[in-house]
């Protein structure tokens, strides 16, 4: 039995990151993990003792397919209380994490053979997800002094759909009104239909980011309870679409997936109240920044994208490597520091670009800096 030509998708090079550093462990060495882009925090503990409630009272079976109605009106809120937007929960779906919205996402919109753009560097499941529904990833490569975000005369023709991401993985550089006001004005003078990834909503260290259905309601917007809302392995997310597309996107959800988790659900709700909690994360990752910022650039890594949110920092190591997945397994070797090498989020360039996480505890983040500042300053 054969594997498809579908299943043919490149390897996620921060999971085997991942795993060579647990093999690490297991064998008695202490590892920090700056490869994931995974808080260090846990669910809210209003989200916790929410679940622990409803396990005693609730057999948490099937939900709508579309998600729990009371969640789908408190995500509509959200965008009140962040955008001062009026938004109909009806347009909210509730997804199977960001994951399994990019691929109800993709597979309303658009047939076999479609070309999506998507800048480089960027989130790699772009291009994995749309390979393997038969789309066509159309790379587009960014530019330091645009911040490694897309510009409309970088856009090529033919373009079925767009993506794009702010703050951005793997930069934190954030797409702010005009920039992307602009991208929003060439998709709809070219029918390009457009996919905005927010996951890192919340996450911002200066002016807040600025969410495409502020501009236009002709967007699929896709965000998750992964990263500001601290719930990674609760695997949760939720869409926002045109009314048009509401009973398509049912359609495919309830045969792909029948609905999203119940116990996750019912989690989530009450982490979008733990307002306290989840700001006082924020104010620990704006301090690792700063912490991790400063280590690296004295150590020498002096051209780092903008960390305007999200919480990594993308560094051109050019001048060390033209292999960042062999440095990347040095470093994890030799310091002790798991990082992800950047051809996981640009295979053409980035063989001189790492990234690091900057998602864990003030003191891991500490560690980590300042085995890395050494390991740099040894050669």
């Amino acid at each position: 039995m054969e594997a498809s030509r579908r299943s043919a998708v490149d390897p996620f090079i921060v999971m085997d990151v991942m795993e060579a550093a647990r093999a690490m462990e297991a064998a008695g060495r202490h590892v920090i993990h700056m490869e994931v882009g995974q808080p260090g925090t846990p669910a809210p503990a209003a989200a916790r003792a929410a679940l622990v409630r409803a396990l005693e009272a609730d057999a948490l079976g099937y939900t709508v397919a579309l998600g729990l109605p009371a969640l789908r009106a408190r995500i509509a809120g959200l965008y009140a209380d962040w955008y001062g937007l009026e938004l109909d929960p009806g347009r909210v779906v509730v997804t199977a994490g960001a994951s399994g919205a990019f691929v109800l996402a993709f597979t309303a919109l658009f047939d076999a053979g479609d070309r999506v753009g998507l800048g480089l560097p960027g989130y790699p499941s772009y291009r994995a997800i749309l390979s393997a529904l038969d789309l066509a990833p159309v790379g587009i490569p960014t530019r330091e002094d645009a911040g490694w975000q897309p510009e409309p005369a970088d856009l090529p023709d033919g373009l079925a759909g767009l993506i794009l991401a702010s703050p951005a993985n793997p930069t934190g550089t954030i797409l702010h009104r005009d920039r992307l006001g602009a991208l929003v004005d060439a998709c709809r003078a070219r029918g390009t239909a457009l996919v905005s990834d927010e996951i890192y909503h919340g996450l911002h260290y200066g002016a807040r980011a600025v969410s495409a259905l502020e501009l236009t309601d002709e967007v699929v917007v896709i965000n998750s309870f992964s990263k500001y809302f601290s719930m990674t392995g609760w695997r949760l997310g939720w869409m926002v679409v045109p009314d048009r597309l509401v009973r398509p996107v049912e359609r495919l959800a309830q045969n792909l997936f029948i609905c999203p988790t119940h116990a996750s659900q019912v989690a989530a709700l009450a982490a979008m109240d733990a307002t306290l909690e989840l700001e006082a994360n924020r104010t620990v990752y704006a301090a690792n920044r700063d912490i991790l910022l400063g280590a690296l650039r004295g150590a020498g890594l002096t051209r780092i994208a903008p960390p305007d949110g999200a919480f990594y920092l993308y560094a051109d190591v050019g001048h060390l490597t033209e292999d960042s997945r062999r440095l990347s397994a040095d470093i994890l070797d030799r310091a002790g520091v798991a990082v992800t090498p950047g051809l996981d989020f640009d295979p053409a360039r980035g063989g001189r670009f790492l990234r690091f996480s900057y998602a864990r505890t003030t003191a891991e983040v500490a560690e980590g800096a300042a085995r890395l500042a050494d390991y740099l300053r040894a050669g």
